[in-house]
């Protein structure tokens, strides 16, 4: 069996005040990757296929109004 040490590498400050709280952040910061934007391509219509609506459901939809009451 393989034994896991877990080990904090900060001890944690619960008693921190805003300050300690936004220096925290300030030195995470560098360590978080934003990820590309990725920007879905439109898919045809023509590909979107297999969707089922019940009966019932229709109906409520077409019976509700468009913008509500």
């Amino acid at each position: 069996m393989t034994n896991l040490e877990l080990r904090s590498p900060a001890p944690a400050d619960l008693d921190g005040d805003l300050a300690s709280l936004r220096g925290d952040c300030a030195r995470m910061a560098p360590h978080w990757a934003v990820p590309k934007r990725i920007v879905p391509l439109p898919v045809s219509p023509s590909l979107i296929h297999g969707v089922t609506v019940p009966p019932g459901s229709a109906r409520l939809l077409e019976a509700m109004s468009e913008y509500g009451d």
